[in-house]
């Protein structure tokens, strides 16, 4: 059955001559449990995929009838969406010719599909450890006819938190389980794990322990740049002789949207990948990312793990990462199957501690950064930048701005001839200030010869009386102040003699 693996990943273009596959095979064809250890990029996933076909009975052969009907031969747990469908989907290609039915489960999308492809029966399961747990708790997931188990990205599930979900998988599962265990690095954690859940296990290292753990070739350059100027130098990267795919790794979501809609702007074909997106639209992302139909793709942690494509020529860390582990994954993005990548990180003035503490564990000759900018003669000289780009292809797009509104332009000055505001442009009149005068409810200006006839005494009018008004007549209001000499009252005018 070896052969029909080898040809369809033959046909498919994938190769298999890799030191930790060629290790791996003979003991886990045996069915031994075993701890593989490699750098990223290095071929694990067929390191563990050959051995679970080759020991699967495929529904057409006729040992399939001893076995119960549907169930899930082997399981592999992945900690990311991204990673299981990069497993589920090497593994399909390989047991192409061997009718093995491949599902892959995780969480974002319906239960539905999952849930029919259970019921209708399959072979291998490709999962995340929450939707794994759902399933089985559903009852739709019998994980009791389990003969081979597979953590892959084991340190990966203990900084996500999934250690206490792996558990309880493993303690769903039989215990004459054959289970294999690979990662990159192998924290203290994950020792203990494979220490109460294996049998005997051999530790297959894939290099000497005085190897570093990155791809030796990947190019690294590390630059200390300020966080205003790091889209323009992306943007002149983008533009090197060599460049071909890039990743850019974020530290935020918020960032990683920020900086895929700058690089839009700009001009690139980029397109943002992280944890606030919906399952269908990361799968989109990575799908044209896959089909060269977008050359950016800036991506949170989250896609550290599982972005396996062909022609990343360089992975761009846009802030420094975490701690070495995180770093070791992310450049891993490249350089991959034997070719060769560009691995660049920017460094801020904040963070020269933390990588100070990744170059020592790590044992990398970059302790000090180079401080760096755009327009620096060593940035276009080492990433093979042609002089004179910038970091846009296309002009920004003009702003468009509103017509200010006309507010009148003759305005009449306290003393002018309009006494005030002038009139104003547009469609509203201009405002009337004019007061008028009422009595009584009547208008004075309005009539204001009638005013002044009932306001004077008629000529041919009877005199009045002693203290009669005459008739028509207004009252008289003076104002009257009290003399200095005597307490009787004075009119506001003076008596003449």
């Amino acid at each position: 059955m070896l052969p029909e693996i080898c040809d369809a990943l033959d046909r498919a273009g994938i190769t298999t001559p890799f030191a930790i596959q060629e290790m791996t095979l003979s003991v886990a064809l045996m069915g031994t449990d075993l701890i593989g250890q490699a750098r990223t990029g290095t071929g694990k996933t067929l390191a563990f995929g050959i051995p679970v076909m080759q020991r699967s009975v495929a529904p057409s052969d006729p040992a399939y009838a001893d076995l119960p009907q549907g169930k899930p031969q082997a399981l592999i747990v992945a900690p990311t969406r991204e990673l299981a469908l990069q497993v589920s989907s090497d593994l399909s290609i390989a047991s192409k010719d061997m009718g093995l039915r491949v599902l892959t489960v995780y969480g974002g999308v319906g239960y539905d599909t999952q849930l029919d492809a259970l019921e209708s029966g399959v072979d291998i399961v490709v999962g995340t450890p929450g939707r794994l747990i759902d399933l089985a708790n559903r009852r739709a997931l019998d994980l009791s006819h389990v003969h081979a188990l597979v953590l892959d990205e084991a340190d990966e599930m203990l900084d996500l938190g999934f250690l206490p979900d792996v558990e309880r998988i493993l303690r769903m599962t039989p215990e004459t389980r054959q289970t294999m265990l690979f990662s990159a690095t192998m924290p203290s954690a994950i020792v203990s794990l494979a220490r109460i859940h294996m049998r005997h296990p051999m530790n297959i290292r894939a290099e000497s322990s005085y190897d570093t753990s990155m791809v030796p070739a990947t190019a690294q350059f590390i630059y200390q740049a300020h966080d205003l100027d790091k889209p323009e130098i992306i943007g002149r990267i983008l533009q090197a002789e060599d460049a071909e795919k890039i990743i850019v790794f974020t530290r935020t979501k918020r960032q990683s949207q920020r900086i895929a809609d700058d690089l839009a702007e700009r001009g690139f074909s980029a397109s943002p990948l992280h944890g606030d997106m919906a399952q269908v639209a990361r799968e989109k992302a990575l799908a044209k990312f896959r089909e060269d139909k977008i050359r950016v793709l800036v991506a949170t942690d989250v896609a550290a793990r599982g972005i396996d494509v062909r022609g990343v020529s360089h992975v761009i860390n846009y802030t420094c990462p975490e701690d070495d582990k995180a770093y070791v994954h992310r450049i891993g993005r490249t350089g991959r199957a034997g070719a060769s990548g560009i691995a660049i990180t920017f460094v801020d003035w904040a963070d020269l501690h933390r990588w100070k503490m990744i170059n020592k564990t790590l044992d990398l000759p970059f302790d000090e950064p180079v401080e760096t900018y755009s327009t620096s003669e060593h940035l276009f000289h080492e990433q093979g930048i042609p002089p004179g780009t910038k970091g846009r292809i296309v002009d920004p797009a003009p702003v468009e701005r509103k017509p200010r509104e006309d507010r009148g332009g003759d305005r009449g000055g306290r003393g002018g001839s309009g006494g005030g505001r002038g009139e104003r442009s547009g469609d509203r009149p201009a405002r009337n200030r004019s007061r008028s005068r009422t009595r009584s409810g009547d208008d004075v200006e309005a009539a204001p010869a009638a005013s002044t006839a009932s306001t004077a005494p008629a000529a041919d009018a009877p005199p009045a009386a002693d203290g009669e008004r005459p008739a028509g007549a207004t009252r008289n209001r003076r104002r009257r102040r009290r003399s200095s000499g005597g307490g009787g009252e004075q009119s506001g005018t003076p008596a003449t003699a």
